[in-house]
């Protein structure tokens, strides 16, 4: 069970998460989880680059430590990169400290203070000692490309129905989405640049400012 927009009330719930980037202009954030991987994310890539369309990409350090040089050309086409975790751990299932130290040996690899929970899920203790240190970031719009009970065609949907001016959005460039990632990934690219959208990656620092106000 997933929900395809996340409520306002849940938002307002945890204010000091990032669910979406306030916007009066046509700006999507795409981002991509549980990659870098060969099979997928160079292609991804390539999808982008026909929009020149920025992305943030959320990568499990396991993936950064056997693909180095996929990591490396995310970086290089001037993407924005975050912290999925070494090994993709759920935070409910997982003792706290473990939890950190799984966080941290990402944290040295991606250089980055932009963290998304995998699977959305952290227990209160672990989120109130991570947004210390880091920019826990969430979502305002989930594809589904990892459902294997969703088809092609609702995974776009989902999307198409959904964003809107500022809308963070998720799509994983691992092997279980690739199917419907390969099918829905260009046409939300398409569909929403005709629409006259821009495709922008995450800022540290706007997060940074932007968490600072919510806290005072």
């Amino acid at each position: 069970m997933y929900l395809v927009k996340t409520p306002q009330f849940i938002q307002n719930l945890f204010p000091n998460y990032t669910w979406r980037i306030p916007s009066q202009e046509k700006v999507l954030y795409l981002t991509f989880d549980d990659g870098p991987i060969p099979q997928v994310t160079p292609w991804v890539l390539e999808q982008l680059q026909a929009f020149q369309a920025k992305a943030t990409f959320f990568c499990v350090g396991d993936n950064i430590r056997k693909y180095p040089d996929v990591f490396d050309q995310v970086v290089r086409k001037g993407h924005a990169v975050g912290n999925h975790t070494f090994n993709h751990i759920n935070g409910w299932q997982t003792e706290n400290i473990s939890y950190f130290h799984n966080v941290r040996h990402c944290a040295n690899m991606v250089h980055s203070v932009l963290f998304r929970p995998p699977y959305g899920r952290l227990k209160p203790k672990q989120a109130q000692f991570l947004q210390r240190h880091y920019r826990i970031v969430m979502w305002d719009v989930l594809s589904g490309d990892f459902d294997p009970k969703l088809s092609e065609e609702q995974c776009l949907a989902n999307v198409i129905n959904n964003a809107e001016n500022g809308s963070i959005v998720v799509f994983h460039d691992s092997l279980k989405a690739e199917d419907k990632l390969r099918y829905a990934l260009p046409r939300v690219l398409e569909h929403f640049a005709e629409q006259g959208f821009t495709f922008g990656k995450l800022n540290e620092q706007e997060l940074a400012v932007s968490q600072v106000r919510v806290s005072a």
